[in-house]
């Protein structure tokens, strides 16, 4: 359903901004967040903010089964072609976009310690997320979790990334690391583990317990998020490591 209703006509507690205020960003639907950008509406039947940002998602995602991955790369001569999108709606919204991007991708300054799921993430983003090719990439660290440096070990198609165990710990070694987490990108944005990535976690949880060398974790990551392997699956339970 597109909505008419202007945003000055809704219940406050309905409002966008509002409820963004008081439940978080994570409350609003993703029009919701383009009508704070947008501020009003107008296009095609004269729609609200929200029927604004709900109409452009429309038009960005024909033909496309993601209309947010449209977004990630949109310009404002793509945005501007939209009835009701001005260079300055527009503007307003690439460059939220590419903010957004910078702010998840910076990483964490060296020997920053890497102790959650969200700071690792962070810090592989600029390698991996928005990347359009599957890669595999490692944290290195050291006995007390200090990130000492970042390296992709491989780089596959679109749809498949090749890491073997031999060459990501090889890598671990000649940099002196004691610790490692491992991450690699899903382009598609669907985040579950594949059975290859369960087996493949499986047998580096082995390599690492034998090596004594704790893999902390596995991210997997792709549109903006990310999930823990460690947190997601019980590996670790059944193969302890020595932290």
């Amino acid at each position: 359903m597109t909505y008419s209703l202007k945003v000055a006509d809704m219940p406050v507690s309905e409002r966008p901004r509002e409820r963004l205020i008081t439940h978080g960003p994570r409350s609003l639907a993703t029009a919701e967040l383009i009508a704070i950008l947008l501020g009003t509406g107008q296009g095609p039947g004269k729609l609200s903010a929200v029927g604004l940002g709900q109409y452009l998602l429309q038009e960005l995602g024909k033909g496309q089964q993601d209309p947010l991955s449209a977004l990630r790369d949109v310009g404002v001569g793509e945005l501007t072609r939209i009835p009701g999108i001005g260079p300055a709606k527009a503007t307003t919204i690439v460059a939220a976009i590419e903010l957004g991007k910078r702010a998840f991708q910076s990483r964490p300054a060296d020997k920053s310690v890497i102790d959650d799921p969200a700071v690792a993430a962070a810090a592989l983003s600029q390698d991996l997320m928005w990347q359009p090719q599957e890669r595999f990439a490692v944290l290195l660290l050291d006995v007390k979790h200090r990130l000492l440096g970042t390296r992709v070990i491989t780089i596959g198609t679109a749809t498949e990334t090749l890491a073997h165990p031999r060459d990501i710990f090889r890598e671990v070694l000649k940099q002196g690391a004691t610790r490692l987490i491992v991450a690699h990108n899903h382009p598609s944005g669907n985040l579950e583990p594949s059975p290859e990535d369960i087996n493949l976690t499986r047998q580096l949880l082995s390599g690492a317990q034998f090596l004594g060398i704790p893999l902390l974790d596995h991210l997997i990551l792709g549109n903006g998020d990310f999930l823990s392997l460690r947190q997601f699956t019980s590996l670790w339970d059944e193969i302890a490591q020595g932290e």
